[in-house]
């Protein structure tokens, strides 16, 4: 009886074990709160939501193409040719327009190699506002990844949207896994 008590036990955390590794080897690569230093200190918070500027008019990309794009230094100094000049984080941004460099903006959001994602198809065709994946970016000080990106994450919007029926999970993106795996 001990020993089967014991192998029991043994059963059971061998099972518990398994399964954490499991859940934690699931939400591997999954960035979800990745908040990184940036070169320079942009708030989005003060851009987007104070002043509300369209995240369209520094991500220029996001309505014609796969990627939203980053905007070139030079784009900053459209307004901050003029405004806080002064500011130790717009003098960065001059000295980089000055010295023919771009700012090295490290990259938030990040899919698997594998995954497209077409920004356009969901701003114009969807008419998704950029909130939709990005989370409350007006809100964000310093942005951060606000959701997981992940494929269950994906299909659970397109179904919300009917795009394809809850019930046809292999129409879940249009019935073409080729639109998004390559």
């Amino acid at each position: 009886m001990k020993k089967l008590i014991g192998a029991l036990v043994a059963f059971i955390a061998v099972g518990a074990i398994a399964g954490f590794i499991i859940t934690q080897a699931r939400h591997i690569g999954f960035n979800q709160g990745y908040e990184p230093t940036q070169p320079i200190a942009f708030s989005h918070k003060k851009h987007a939501g104070d002043l509300k500027m369209d995240c369209k008019y520094c991500h220029f990309g996001a309505d014609k193409g796969r990627h939203a794009g980053v905007p070139p230094t030079e784009l900053c100094l459209n307004c901050h040719s003029k405004v806080k000049t002064n500011s130790p984080e717009i003098k960065k941004i001059q000295n980089a327009v000055d010295s023919g460099e771009n700012i090295q903006w490290v990259k938030v959001n990040h899919y698997p190699d594998f995954a497209y994602f077409n920004h356009a198809q969901h701003v114009n065709v969807a008419g998704f506002k950029c909130q939709k994946c990005h989370g409350p970016v007006e809100e964000m000080e310093v942005y951060w990844q606000h959701e997981k990106l992940a494929m269950g994450w994906c299909i659970e919007c397109h179904r919300e949207n009917e795009i394809a029926p809850p019930e046809d999970h292999k129409r879940a993106a249009g019935g073409d896994c080729s639109k998004c795996h390559y």
